[in-house]
This record gives C-alpha cells, sequence and structure tokens, in this order.
C-alpha cells in the first residue's frame, strides 16, 4: 500500500509540473491570439487578458489527455534512471502493479474533469462569447432553449430584443411561432411583434404574417397595431452564430445535458450531437487511464537497454493516434454512421485493451 501511495505522490506532482508548463504556454500564446484578433477595437490589455483566462480552462480540458501522457512518461522514466523500477521488481512486485497508483490518480482526475471541470469550461465558454459578443459589436446575443421553445436574444446601438420561438426547423433557418420584444437602450419595452414564422437572411429577419404592438407611453397598443404580410426587423445575428450555440456542447454542463437534450428535441433539434458529447464525457476517466497505460507500456523499462527516446516518442504518436480515432469516432457517432455507445465508449476501452496488450507481452512475453 505504502508502495502504491509513493507512486500515486510522484504521479500527481509530475501532472502537476506539466500542467503547469502548459498552462503558461497556453496563456502566453492565447493572449497572443486576443491581441491579433481584438487589435481593430478598443479592447485594452486586462480586459484581453480577463478573455485570455477565461479561455484557459478551455483549452486545458482538450489537452488534459496530452497531459497524462506526459505525466506518465515523465514517472516512469524518473523512476528508470534511478532504478527504482529494478527495486521494485527485485522485491517481488510486477511492474504491472505499479500501475495501481498511477491509474488510480488517472480515474479520479478523469472523474473531476467531468464533473468539476466540465461545468466550469461550460460556465467560462459562455462568459467569453457574451465579453466577446460585446467587444465586437457593443451587444449581446444569447442563445438558449427552454422548456417554452428557443430564446434569442441580439443586442445593438438601438437597444436588445429578445425573441422566442415555439420551434425551429432542423437547421435553425426557420423559427415559427415568433414573438419579438424590442427594447430601448434604456431599458424599456417599445414593441411587441408576433409572427407565424422568422427566417434569418443577410443580417434581416425576414417575418411573415406579422402583427406588430407598439408599446410607448401613451399609445394604445391594440388601436396602433399594424399588420404586415412580410416585416424586415435588422438583426446582429448569424445562421452560423445561433448554429455553433446550439450545437456546442461543451457549452453545457454535463449535469444540465440531460434536461437541455430533452428541451433541444421538443424544440425541433437533432440531440445526437450532444447524446455522443455526453456518453464521451461519461467515459473520459476510462480514456484518461487508457493513456496512462499505453504511456506506461512504452516507458517501463530500464534505461541501459537504450532507446528511451524512441520509446517515448511512440508513446506520444500513439497517444495522438488514440485521440484521433476517438475524435473520429464521435464524428461518426454525431453522423448516425454508427450507434453512440460505440462512438463514445469503444475508443477508451480498444486502448486500455490495446496497452495491457503491449504490458503483458513486455512483462510475461
Amino acid at each position: 500500500m505504502i508502495l502504491h501511495l509513493y507512486f500515486a505522490r510522484r504521479f500527481a506532482l509530475a501532472l502537476l509540473t506539466i500542467a503547469a508548463v502548459l498552462t503558461a504556454l497556453v496563456v502566453l500564446v492565447d493572449l497572443i491570439d486576443q491581441t491579433r484578433e481584438f487589435a481593430d477595437f478598443d479592447v485594452g490589455f486586462g480586459q484581453r487578458v480577463g478573455l485570455t483566462m477565461l479561455n484557459v480552462p478551455k483549452t486545458l480540458n482538450q489537452i488534459l489527455p496530452l497531459i497524462m501522457i506526459l505525466g506518465t512518461i515523465s514517472l516512469f522514466v524518473s523512476l528508470a534512471r534511478s532504478s527504482e523500477l529494478v527495486v521494485t521488481r527485485a522485491a517481488g512486485r510486477s511492474a504491472i502493479r505499479a500501475l495501481i497508483g498511477p491509474v488510480a490518480v488517472s480515474i479520479v482526475i478523469g472523474v473531476l474533469a467531468t464533473t468539476t471541470l466540465g461545468p466550469i469550461v461550460a460556465a467560462t465558454s459562455k462568459q467569453y462569447a457574451t465579453l466577446a459578443e460585446t467587444y465586437r459589436s457593443g451587444g449581446v446575443s444569447a442563445v438558449s432553449i427552454s422548456e417554452e421553445g428557443l430564446w434569442l436574444r441580439q443586442g445593438g446601438e438601438t437597444g436588445q430584443t429578445v425573441i422566442r420561438a415555439a420551434r425551429s426547423n432542423a437547421d435553425a433557418s426557420v423559427l415559427y411561432d415568433v414573438t419579438f420584444v424590442a427594447y430601448a437602450p434604456s431599458g424599456g419595452p417599445v414593441r411587441r411583434i408576433e409572427a407565424g414564422s422568422a427566417a434569418l437572411r443577410d443580417g434581416a429577419w425576414s417575418l411573415r404574417n406579422a402583427k406588430a404592438w407598439p408599446l410607448a407611453t401613451g399609445i394604445n397598443p391594440e388601436a396602433n397595431a399594424v399588420e404586415q404580410d412580410v416585416l424586415e426587423i435588422p438583426s446582429t445575428l448569424t445562421l452560423d452564430g445561433i448554429r455553433e450555440r446550439l450545437g456546442t456542447p461543451a457549452g453545457v454542463s454535463i449535469w444540465d445535458m440531460p434536461e437541455f437534450i430533452t428541451q433541444l428535441e421538443q424544440a425541433g433539434f437533432s440531440a445526437r450531437k450532444h447524446v455522443v458529447w455526453m456518453q464521451s464525457e461519461l467515459a473520459r476517466p476510462i480514456f484518461l487511464m487508457g493513456m496512462v497505460l499505453v504511456a506506461a507500456a512504452f516507458t517501463m523499462r530500464h534505461t541501459r537497454f537504450g532507446g528511451t527516446g524512441t520509446a517515448v516518442l511512440a508513446a506520444v504518436l500513439l497517444g495522438f493516434g488514440l485521440y484521433f480515432i476517438r475524435s473520429f469516432a464521435q464524428i461518426l457517432g454525431e453522423s448516425g454512421q454508427i450507434p453512440v455507445l460505440l462512438a463514445a465508449w469503444a475508443p477508451p476501452v480498444a486502448s486500455i485493451l490495446l496497452a495491457m496488450g503491449l504490458l503483458l507481452q513486455a512483462e510475461d512475453g
């Protein structure tokens, strides 16, 4: 037990060190990207730093498998150089049993990444999108799904407009049973519009069978209501922006995902992408464990045998290959080419089986 705790502590320290180094690199690179992206806007250095900090959790979440691979390589290369693995084998413990501590740490990190880091990424991603939209256009645009249907918000110099639609077509290009409520810059409502449908084209909403009520003080809304077969309303929203926000599962916490999937389907959208993402998040601890086993399979060897650099390179390349296969399987699952459970769970399980085969071959082959 003491030996397992020792290896687990060494592995955790290696992960923290690598994560700190990669975080510093991520912050530097992202700050440069934010500076270039907002060079034409009135965005100060402090605001760019704030945007960078909001992007850090998302990037770390994406490179977590790489951190696990590099942490495992760092651990076992250092153990091999100090001959601690040789001593462990001489004491009657197999190298596979030495993996119990690091594997346990990887499972704990995977669970925390799914249950804690994922929701943090969802919150920071939303805040980043809101601030970036504000800095670019001076207004805030938002998209959300609820039991009442699809909710949109667009902003500009003339004020905010809240849009509610009972349902939408599959690609969000047309909204049905739509209500628009326009607000003045001071915050009060100035107009309400109801329409049978609304299509977003060329920076404007095209409303069909619309009826508009003025909401200014001292005016009878119904007496001054106007009906139009076609009504154009300027918009700061884009179809790509709406689809991106609706189609980005990472912007929703894993805890809220089941309810969000239900609401998405009720609004007329396909939720298959979100289902695949949720299952992939649930399988993440197994995938991270597979990354640890893969890296260990190439680096649990004494340095006197030589070829350490080649083994490290092979571990990294195989890890990248498994990550690519996992991403490719998710794409196939999202497109309906393979079942959802197969897309989410097959790559993590396959990585563990592959790594165990390599380890057993090295130890007992």
